[in-house]
């Protein structure tokens, strides 16, 4: 019974901790990049009136980063609530990735991808994480480096998907909001759970740079299934 409960207790915390990777994943990011709209709307506004309002917008969105940083301590925290449910949404992959980065580019965040070696068929769970990569990585650099010019980097090998997000130095000193501390640790769990592998580490130009490597399995030949 005790072994049971051991396990019944593990799978909640693990609900818990996807919940909380989810909730990261999609509401951070676009916290982050309203945040960092409201700001560049703050410095160029052409009446005062329109600067206060967001000025009000980016603080509201720093209260909201801080709100959620929050919840998810407590999703996290083995003693949390308690939270179960099926993730009923459908979870974005590579068709998505341009919708991500057009949204990234209308938000302040200069955004330009680039693909290289021969497009191969790349499996649900590998196009997921990759767009998770993605995802994670433009809400880090609109946190800590504003709008700096980035790169994405999808890079096609035989048995690998390599993913690589480096944005260029911060040209001015920004102001971070808060954060979970989840994001990078998260991620790291994400793609690890997929077999795969990722390096984040300051660039020598003064940016920062995420390399991803997911292992690349093809879909089922018949369309019935992909390995998740």
């Amino acid at each position: 019974m005790s072994e049971q409960r051991d396990r019944a207790e593990w799978a909640r915390a693990e609900e818990r901790r996807r919940i909380a990777r989810e909730l990261h994943d999609v509401v951070a990011h676009r916290v982050a990049l309203m945040v960092l709209h409201a700001g560049a709307l703050e410095v160029n506004a052409a009446d005062p009136r329109t600067a206060e309002e967001a000025l009000l917008i980016r603080i509201t969105g720093r209260e909201a980063m801080q709100e959620l940083r929050e919840v998810l301590g407590m999703l996290r925290d083995p003693d949390g609530v308690r939270v179960l449910g099926p993730d009923l949404a459908p979870q974005p992959t590579l068709d998505d990735l341009d919708q991500l980065l057009e949204a990234s580019c209308a938000a302040g965040l200069p955004v330009s991808r680039m693909d290289e070696g021969e497009p191969r068929p790349v499996s649900l769970s590998a196009q997921r994480t990759a767009y998770r990569v993605v995802q994670e990585s433009l809400t880090n650099v609109a946190k800590h480096a504003g709008a700096a010019p980035t790169t994405v980097t999808l890079r096609h090998e035989r048995h690998q998907l390599v993913i690589t997000v480096e944005n260029s130095a911060p040209s001015k000193p920004v102001e971070l909001p808060p954060t979970s501390g989840l994001g990078l640790v998260g991620l790291t769990e994400r793609v690890v759970l997929v077999g795969g592998s990722i390096d984040a580490r300051p660039s020598l130009n003064g940016g920062f740079t995420v390399t991803a490597r997911i292992p690349n399995v093809p879909p089922c030949s018949t369309g019935q299934g992909v390995p998740e």
